[in-house]
């Protein structure tokens, strides 16, 4: 019986050199992630003005929310897939997944604190179903053996970059200078021009899922309206549990998330051991680079938290009268992306050629390390630029999102990539959960680290100072011992590039 990874996909019509359907794909993602980024900027920040009376010491409060709510964002990428897989396939989830998001934003948009939750809630509820599962069906538009499947995923990861670039400059003008002012912001409209986002999301999809040629629909077997009725159903019932994890936040929603990934790894590890030891080996990889992933992320996440009261409260952002918005720092990680993304994906193509390309676990070193250099700008800046102003230069944090960017372009995608080679056949949508679920633990973790920053009071030069200088140490040596042990790491990947 021919293996399901070694099916070809369907004869597709080629536009710019990839699968047709890969640029329907990339404009789903590009409105998913307007929605996502658009509220990215403004979460902390109304946490503390509208729940906290503006008070500088809701923002360690503030700092945990917004964690635990990435956190459970990714962790629901667990369930999604594990539904995609077995029970309705991966377009019908992405629709679903796309009502209760936009249900979400709409709900958050009215400030009441119980509400608020419940909306972020069912955010992440309807973001499990949509997010793993995209990502998976643009592996299946490739083959294997297809050499173009890394640069299709670098394609995909501009689009969620170019989403991520406008939606922040939009929502911050609509929110201060069209329906508030700059001390005011309508935050209520942030959140609802992402609602909008993604029921534009929702309709491309809808029409656009045509030209998959059946990639990603629902087995002969689970055809029956009935089954979606049920997920809907399930997915009701879940949003309150989650409304309580969020609650929870901090430690103990660690201790649940450590659970899960403790409980997706055998699951996992059941599975490669019923396939052999290559499958095995190929498992345990993959769980290893999962661990190095959460490091990442656990720090590269500060852009929605703690490099939010960075910037607004210590970075210098006045220009001849003229203050530039916090809300745009966020568009130089989409900026570096969009315009380093070509680039990089070229690197990695042209080094192939030439037998030189790292390896994966290289790649990811490479990113962990650069991540550190941001943290290692922030300690000398922090440290010596300081000024008379108890502010440092507006440059520094530009830099911090830029080298942070390069090392992000290492990493994520080429991680997206490689759960399609390495996650058992029968689970590839589970084994993408389990990229999103250690993203989410990092995501986590950085809401605990960057109350950290914020101190008990409000962040500042010396809170910043001592957490980032923290963050430095701890990625330069987990990115050194990555560089380490990737030999090993290569010999358990048994020939996946």
């Amino acid at each position: 019986m021919q293996k399901a990874a070694e099916i070809q996909p369907p004869e597709y019509k080629q536009l710019m050199g990839h699968p047709a359907p890969l640029w329907m794909l990339f404009m789903t993602e590009f409105w998913e992630r307007f929605a996502f980024y658009g509220i990215r900027w403004a979460l902390v920040l109304y946490i503390v003005a509208q729940f906290h009376g503006g008070n500088a010491a809701g923002q360690a409060d503030a700092n945990l929310t917004y964690g635990s709510y990435l956190a459970l964002v990714y962790a629901a990428a667990l369930f999604g897939g594990y539904v995609a897989d077995r029970v309705i396939g991966y377009q019908r989830s992405i629709l679903v997944g796309a009502v209760f998001m936009a249900a979400g934003l709409f709900m958050i948009a009215v400030p009441d604190p119980t509400l608020f939750k419940f909306g972020l809630a069912t955010i992440i509820a309807g973001n499990g179903l949509f997010k793993p599962n995209i990502s998976t069906m643009v592996g299946k538009l490739y083959s294997a053996s297809d050499s173009r499947r890394d640069s299709g995923f670098t394609i995909f990861y501009m689009g969620i970059n170019t989403g991520a670039l406008i939606a922040p400059v939009l929502t911050q003008v609509l929110a201060e200078k069209v329906f508030g002012v700059d001390g005011m912001p309508s935050y209520k409209v942030v959140f609802m021009a992402a609602g909008v986002g993604m029921l534009i999301s929702l309709v491309w999809f809808q029409i656009g899922r045509a030209g998959l040629k059946g990639i990603g629909a629902p087995d002969p077997q689970a055809q029956s309206m009935a089954r979606v009725v049920y997920v809907v159903l399930g997915c009701f019932a879940v949003i309150p549990v989650v409304y309580l994890l969020l609650s929870l936040g901090g430690q103990k929603l660690q201790m649940v998330l450590t659970v899960l990934f403790l409980i997706l790894a055998g699951m996992l590890l059941a599975e490669g051991f019923r396939n052999g030891k290559v499958a095995r080996d190929k498992v345990i990889a993959m769980m290893v680079i999962f661990t190095f992933n959460i490091m990442f992320w656990m720090f590269f996440e500060q852009a929605g938290s703690s490099f939010t009261f960075l910037a607004e409260y210590i970075v210098r952002r006045d220009f001849s009268g003229w203050t530039f918005p916090t809300a745009w720092f966020q568009i130089f990680n989409s900026l570096a992306i969009i315009s380093l993304a070509p680039v990089v994906a070229a690197v990695w193509v042209f080094l192939a050629k030439r037998n030189a390309n790292p390896s994966i676990p290289r790649k990811f070193g490479l990113g962990i390390l650069l991540n550190g250099s941001a943290f290692a700008l922030l300690w000398f800046a922090l440290t010596a630029l300081v000024g008379a102003d108890s502010k440092i230069p507006f440059w520094t944090l530009v830099m911090v999102y830029t080298l942070q960017s390069v090392g992000e372009l290492c990493l994520s995608p080429i991680g997206l990539s490689m759960v399609t080679k390495l996650a058992p056949t029968r689970l590839v949508g589970l084994g993408m959960g389990g990229w999103f679920l250690s993203t989410g633990i990092g995501n986590n973790l950085s809401g605990i680290f960057a109350s950290h920053a914020s101190g008990e009071g409000g962040m500042s030069v010396a809170t910043a100072l001592n957490a980032y200088t923290q963050g430095f140490w701890i990625l330069m040596i987990g990115g050194g011992l990555l560089f380490l042990i990737a030999p090993l790491i290569n010999k358990l990947m048994h020939g996946v590039k």
